[in-house]
């Protein structure tokens, strides 16, 4: 059995989320304010619930880092924190796009566990995989080290789709070595 292969997003998601959690603490106490002026009691209520709202946004951001994107044991774990995850199989991969639009991100189809941020890896599926109440048929996400998991993929991609997977990785690796220098 291979020791499961890694791919941390929370560099790329977590600083992005940490100010929406600041925006949301400055709204949520200017709107206490107010409200204290007005009902007191309903301040209160408020405050409990805007504070459970923040510990839960925080706990989210802090579960990027502990559970990553994985290949492991033929399955990929396409994760974004404990929010969402759905498990797909290897060989139900069919490519990797090279380029996405808007519309595409926002499908229905589309799990887009990239959130706020705009996604740096889309992935199609060989046909629909059941997510919640619906079915998703691309992947979506802003992985800190996209070249490093286009590597360990492709050799799981099939045939006429690994070239394409391959080329893409050797491009986004030549990019990130060129990036360095």
């Amino acid at each position: 059995m291979r020791e499961a292969e890694r791919f941390p997003y929370h560099r790329s998601l977590a600083p992005m989320m940490w100010v929406l959690a600041g925006l949301m603490a400055v709204e949520t106490a200017v709107l206490h304010l107010l409200v204290a002026l007005w009902q007191p009691w309903l301040a209160l209520l408020l405050s409990v619930m805007s504070i459970a709202a923040f510990l839960w946004l925080v706990a989210l951001i802090r579960s990027f880092r502990a559970r990553p994107v994985e290949i492991r044991d033929g399955v990929l774990l396409w994760r974004c924190g404990w929010l969402r995850m759905i498990s797909v199989p290897l060989d139900r991969i069919a490519g990797l796009r090279t380029s996405w639009d808007r519309a595409l991100v926002r499908d229905r189809q589309t799990a887009n566990m990239a959130l706020i941020a705009w996604p740096n890896i889309v992935i199609d599926l060989d046909g629909p995989l059941p997510m919640g109440r619906r079915t998703v048929t691309r992947l979506a996400h802003r992985l800190d080290d996209r070249a490093a998991f286009v590597a360990a993929l492709a050799p799981h991609l099939r045939e006429a789709a690994s070239t394409d997977s391959e080329a893409m990785a050797h491009h986004l690796s030549s990019r990130t070595m060129s990036s360095r220098t």
